[in-house]
């Protein structure tokens, strides 16, 4: 008999959830944001609550507690290890704006991270106008990366005239004697960094983004030169701060063991030449396990953010005490371990695409040969002899085409024999599951009887790495848990672009190229994409379009009741307009102009004219998914 507990191992929910997702015992997707029993929220209720309030889906749905609960951890981690092994200074970290610039999201990391003096990094002017305006912890830093103009350095100067903790970091050689001719023509003096660029890279995905050839940072020569400019400008006393970056979603333990110890000893040297740096910035690359293998493949990682804060920590001090250098303020970038989890798409399902053969085949008795081979193989397969079965109908939908192509049978033929042959398909998939038979040729079937089922949703605009790197994400349908899955289907979206498909799925050793779900009925069939809250928000595009989902924020109390703190409409058809240069106005002014003169020359009565322009009217302030 199927149980809950067959769902959580087959869907590995409790494996990559962290704890905060799983199955309950009505089947509904459960989601915990305080990791807490008591405190569960069962997404089914959400979404029935949000459908009788007439809110479209599809919906991104967040829960800023468990924002708060990821900052708790890797704080945790730290204070941990730091502890252990008797590290004589202190962790902080900087959430990267980059990873999530979404105003709600960056209050929440804000306010759940005063009490750690979490900061922000930005790598834009645009970034660092938006972090200007949040009012940080008093230890908290504002990092400021990325490449710099002046205009920008202009800006950063004067976010130090407001907060004392920015610090502006050099990542480029270029920007050295610029920032200090700025520094000094302002009169301010900054908290300045500068990034190394290290020989050790990072693993996975983003392995290219560090190493040699990395974009950013200064070799060794160039971080010597940068130390006598600042030596010119009588400046020592600001460089505090040592920077680098390896990559991000690292997947290997070691490799981030072998960046800190490199950059360690540059830590080390720069102590000895008398300068006091205070601040050792390991850059972001804490990996989130999306597929729960605990691996080094792209999509996981082989380490805990324990391991990751002890290996951090321990190949630091270790280091620090042969070369007799004081221990660093250990700060970190991390920015997808701590938002991923906090967000995940629900999408409704408009139907399935497989092909109609269920339908009956009748037979008259003249049908070609190949037509009654086949019939009477699927009146004859059974669990003994399906495999030999499988194969005569292979062949004999190969001997149906090529009689088709010679013009010898027609299309009516041809659609029977498709029909049976699908059939039998089905009927040796099905013992094929009996007889636990797992051999290729019943894999590949099993991708042949797929369906798509089609879901009201942009891949382009709602998980954008999927489709543009392959970055697996967690899916999982939203009810129907404590039911057997009897389908195995891929997840297409509503966009005219082939690419709009979801057809990598996660498991434990493999990556899927189906998922099992549910035989669609007459009721609603939900389906959700979990861990989107580092970079989809942000990256997402306007393929066809389509915009940006409704969002509800979830919080629960102590009592487990669960509430929504915000409710923010996703785009209309009026806003991704506006976005693409189209004046709505003038749309609508040239759209009426049109239907008048069709209505002068008779074209048109005047109450289709009317109907016609109402719509036109209606539809630009209608949501951009389909309403279902």
């Amino acid at each position: 008999m199927w149980k809950i507990e067959d769902a959580i191992d087959l869907y590995g929910i409790e494996r990559w959830g962290n704890g905060y997702f799983t199955f309950n015992k009505n089947g509904d997707l459960s989601v915990r944001p305080t990791k807490k029993d008591a405190q569960t929220i069962d997404i089914k209720n959400v979404v029935d609550s949000l459908a009788a309030k007439k809110i479209k889906f599809p919906v991104l749905f967040r829960f800023p507690q468990i924002l708060e609960g990821q900052i708790k951890e890797l704080n945790g981690a730290f204070s941990n290890s730091i502890s252990e092994f008797k590290y004589n200074n202190t962790y902080q970290g900087a959430f990267p704006m980059k990873v999530n610039q979404r105003r709600e999201v960056i209050e929440e990391i804000v306010r759940s991270g005063k009490k750690f003096n979490l900061g922000l990094e930005v790598g834009t002017k645009a970034e660092l106008l938006a972090a200007m305006s949040f009012e940080l912890g008093p230890e908290a830093l504002l990092i400021c990366n990325g490449f710099k103009d002046d205009e920008y350095l202009k800006l950063a100067l004067n976010a130090v005239k407001l907060k004392n903790r920015v610090v502006i970091v050099i990542d480029e050689f270029s920007e050295t004697r610029r920032l200090l001719e700025l520094s000094k023509t302002m009169g301010v003096k900054p908290l300045i960094g500068i990034r190394v660029k290290l020989y050790s890279r990072g693993s996975g995905k983003w392995a290219e983004s560090g190493g040699e050839s990395a974009k950013f940072g200064l070799t060794t020569t160039e971080m010597l030169d940068c130390i006598k400019t600042f030596a010119e400008y009588d400046m020592f006393e600001q460089l505090q701060m040592l920077h680098f970056h390896v990559g991000s979603q690292i997947t290997e333990i070691r490799r981030i063991q072998k960046a800190v110890k490199e950059a360690a000893r540059v830590y080390a040297k720069i102590r000895q030449m008398h300068i006091n740096i205070k601040y050792f910035n390991i850059g972001g690359g804490l990996g989130v396990d999306y597929d729960g293998s605990k691996t080094s493949s792209d999509a996981s990682a082989n380490y805990t953010m324990q391991e990751y804060a002890n290996n951090v920590v321990y190949s630091l001090k270790d280091v620090c005490d042969e070369e007799n250098v004081p221990h660093p303020t250990i700060l970190s970038e991390s920015g997808r371990a701590l938002s991923a989890y906090h967000s995940l798409l629900v999408i409704n399902v408009k139907g399935d695409k497989n092909g109609n053969h269920n339908k009956p085949v009748e037979m008259r008795g003249n049908e070609p040969h190949i037509l009654r081979e086949l019939f009477d193989g699927l009146k004859e397969i059974n669990i003994k002899n399906y495999i030999e079965y499988y194969h005569d109908a292979l062949q004999h939908r190969e001997e149906l085409l090529s009689l088709f192509n010679l013009g010898e049978i027609e299309l009516e033929e041809k659609s029977k024999g498709e029909i049976l042959f699908l059939q039998i398909c089905e009927k040796a998939a099905a013992f094929a599951r009996e007889t636990e038979n797992k051999s290729d040729d019943f894999e590949d079937l099993n991708k042949l009887l797929s369906k798509k089922y089609i879901g009201n949703f942009s891949t382009f605009q709602s998980i954008p790495d999927f489709w543009a790197i392959k970055q697996l994400f967690p899916v999982v349908p939203v009810t129907r848990a404590n039911e057997k899955p009897t389908q195995y289907g891929t997840i297409v979206d509503i966009t005219c672009d082939s690419d709009g498909e979801i057809d990598k799925f996660v498991d434990l050793k493999d990556v899927k190229e189906i998922l099992e779900l549910h035989e669609l009925n007459n009721g609603s069939y939900y389906i959700s994409i979990l861990m989107l809250g580092a970079y989809q928000d942000t990256i997402g595009d306007y393929h066809n379009l389509f915009g940006a989902a409704n969002e509800v924020h979830i919080i629960v109390d102590d009592s487990g009741e669960w509430h929504i703190k915000q409710l923010v409409n996703g785009d209309r058809n009026c806003d991704v307009l506006g976005y693409v240069k189209y004046n709505t106005s003038e749309l609508l002014s040239v759209f009426e102009s049109e239907v008048v003169q069709a209505q002068r020359e008779n074209r048109l009565s005047k109450q289709d004219a009317e109907d016609i322009l109402n719509n036109y009217k209606d539809s630009m302030n209608q949501y951009t998914y389909m309403d279902l």
